[in-house]
């Protein structure tokens, strides 16, 4: 990487700063189960936190190639897409599997065809991040600045803290993701299922809710009496089809 590791003490990010966007990327990622929400919300919080920093991006590899899906402005969200080949500080960040970036894109001879649409938008500087979740490079998050020599060496721990923290936060959301896909087909398998899908219907009508919320009504019965979704559905069921006396 030819970012210099001058700077004076005045000039590196604080710990405080630091640890203060940690906290609210783990705020703002930890109830997210959907990972391209979490990828919006990673560069927003990123950006708003960052002095110096005057955008940010994330590149994530899908089916092996690179697709810059979120950005915090979306004039610059194709800077790390197909159109300007592999040749990218992402895609070297995510390649070498470590940190790459510009001081000052005016004099840099990598990325040729990268670095003048870059400089098209604005961009002056630049730091790539590899993002791993386990042990798999998924993307990079990308750091911007609009002015020559403003990002320092701070950002640059701040920008490996920050990859390092967001690969975590990314799994967990991959994972509450995925449970909740699953958790989706279930849904969906009981509520085709005859007596549960006629004791969800029976709350719907009395309570006037979705059917979603309807089936939370049975598994919390279930729950607290300890007995089978099945059997509180069958009891609901017999209960309301059972004659009334007059």
């Amino acid at each position: 990487m030819n970012l210099e590791t001058r700077a004076p003490l005045a000039e590196t990010l604080g710990v405080l700063e630091t640890a203060a966007l940690l906290r609210e990327m783990t705020a703002g990622l930890i109830a997210v189960d959907d990972f391209d929400a979490a990828l919006s919300a990673l560069v927003q919080i990123t950006r708003e936190a960052l002095a110096g920093v005057s955008w940010c991006g994330f590149t994530a590899l899908r089916a092996g190639e690179p697709a810059g899906v979120a950005a915090s402005d979306p004039r610059l969200s194709g800077l790390d897409d197909l159109r300007f080949g592999a040749d990218t500080p992402a895609m070297d960040a995510i390649r070498r599997r470590e940190m790459v970036g510009a001081e000052e894109l005016g004099v840099e001879p990598r990325w040729p065809e990268w670095t003048p649409r870059a400089r098209e938008l604005g961009v002056r500087g630049v730091i790539s991040a590899p993002v791993d979740i386990d042990d798999q490079v998924i993307g990079a998050i990308n750091l911007y600045a609009a002015e020559p020599d403003a990002l320092t060496p701070g950002h640059q721990l701040t920008a490996m803290l920050l990859a390092e923290h967001a690969g975590l936060l990314l799994a967990a959301v991959r994972d509450r993701e995925k449970r909740a896909a699953l958790t989706g087909q279930q849904d969906t398998a009981l509520l085709n299922d005859g007596v549960i899908g006629q004791a969800v219907g029976v709350i719907m009508t009395q309570r006037g809710c979705p059917a979603e919320d309807a089936l939370d009504v049975l598994r919390s019965a279930a729950s607290s009496l300890s007995i089978p979704l099945r059997e509180v559905a069958e009891r609901l069921v017999s209960t309301v089809s059972r004659p009334r006396d007059n």
